[in-house]
C-alpha cells in the first residue's frame, strides 16, 4: 500500500503520524499542497496512491485538493464533504440539528441590524464566533447590549468574509471545563477534559487537559456527531450544563492531539493510521456498512 499525506505545515501531530507510518513499514509520501499543481485532465500520476490522509492546515486548500482527488476515485481521509462541513460552523450546526444531535441554540444573521435583533431575542450572554476559524480565536462572549453593538460594529468595519456572517450561539455555563473526544470510524477511542478559569477552554488558549472516562452517553453523542458530519476521523467538542445536559458544540477535522496522548494513554496517531489502512484496503469502516473511501482528520484547535 502507498499512502499520501497532505500537509501544509509539519506540526508535532504530523511527526507522530510519520512515526506511526514508519513503525508499520508502509510506503508513504508527504505531499506539500503549497507545491502541488493539478492538471485536471491528467489523473494518472495520482493513481499511485491507495489512500490519501489529509493533514492540511488550510481549510480552503484542503477542500479543493480533496475535491480533485475524490473526483478521481482516490480514497481520502477525510473526504472533501466532511472537511467542508466540519470547517464551517454553519454547516456543522445544520448537520447536527438535522441528525437530532443536541447542540446549543444558534442563530445566523447577515447584517448588523439582524444580528443585534437576534442577540436581543436570545438573551444575554451569547457567544459570537467566526463561521470559519479554529483554536478558539476571535470568539466573543457578549454580556449586554453595549458590548453587542461595539463588537458587531467592529466586525462590520473589518469587512472580511469571516466577519460578514454573524454566527451567534447560546452561551453555555459549562462550568469551567468541556470535553473533547476522538472518534475513529465507529469507535470513540478516548476523551479529555479541558479545564480553564477562562470561559474559553481550548488548550491552545491555556486550557489544561485531563483524562475523561467515556461514559455510554458521551460515546453515543460522540459517534452520533461524527456520523452527522459524514464519519471518519474527527474530534467532537461536548459541553455539560450545570443541570447535567450534554451538548455537542463542534466537530473538528484534522484535529491536533499532542496534548491528548499522555493523559489518555491512547496511541491516537496509531489508531488514525490503522484506520487509514482499512480505508485504503476497502474494509467496511463506516456506520453505513460500506468502506468509507474518505475520512476526516483536522479540525481546529489544539487538544
Amino acid at each position: 500500500m502507498r499512502i499520501g499525506v497532505l500537509v501544509s505545515r509539519v506540526r508535532v501531530e504530523e511527526k507522530y503520524l510519520v512515526q506511526a507510518l514508519e513503525a508499520r513499514n508502509v510506503d508513504f509520501e508527504l505531499i506539500d499542497v503549497r507545491q502541488v499543481v493539478f492538471d485536471l485532465q491528467a489523473a494518472d500520476e495520482w493513481q499511485q496512491y491507495d489512500v490519501i490522509l489529509d493533514r492540511c492546515v488550510s481549510h480552503s486548500q484542503a477542500v479543493s485538493v480533496l475535491q480533485v482527488l475524490g473526483s478521481w476515485g482516490i480514497p481520502c481521509v477525510n473526504t472533501a464533504d466532511v472537511v467542508q462541513v466540519c470547517g464551517d460552523k454553519v454547516s456543522t450546526s445544520l448537520a447536527l440539528v438535522a441528525s437530532g444531535v443536541p447542540t446549543p441554540q444558534t442563530r445566523v444573521a447577515f447584517t448588523p441590524e439582524a444580528a443585534l435583533e437576534a442577540i436581543e431575542e436570545m438573551g444575554y450572554p451569547v457567544v459570537l464566533k467566526p463561521a470559519v476559524g479554529s483554536w478558539g480565536r476571535l470568539l466573543a462572549k457578549i454580556n449586554d447590549r453595549d458590548a453587542a453593538e461595539a463588537i458587531i460594529e467592529h466586525k462590520s468595519t473589518l469587512g472580511s468574509y469571516q466577519h460578514s456572517i454573524f454566527y451567534i450561539q447560546q452561551y453555555i455555563d459549562k462550568p469551567g471545563q468541556d470535553i473533547r473526544t476522538f472518534v475513529v470510524g465507529d469507535e470513540t477511542i478516548c476523551g479529555i477534559t479541558r479545564t480553564s478559569a477562562h470561559w474559553i477552554t481550548n488548550t491552545a488558549r491555556g486550557g489544561q487537559s485531563g483524562v475523561c472516562p467515556i461514559t455510554p452517553e458521551i460515546d453515543r453523542l460522540s459517534r452520533a456527531a461524527a456520523q452527522a458530519v459524514g464519519g471518519g476521523v474527527v474530534a467532537v467538542d461536548l459541553m455539560e450544563t450545570r443541570d447535567g445536559q450534554m451538548l455537542v458544540n463542534e466537530v473538528n477535522h484534522t484535529m491536533e492531539f499532542r496534548n491528548s496522548i499522555e493523559p489518555t494513554g491512547v496511541d491516537i496517531p496509531g489508531k488514525i493510521i490503522d484506520y487509514v489502512f482499512q480505508v485504503g484496503e476497502g474494509v467496511p469502516v463506516g456506520g453505513n456498512g460500506r468502506a468509507r473511501a474518505e475520512v476526516t482528520t483536522v479540525a481546529g484547535g489544539q487538544a
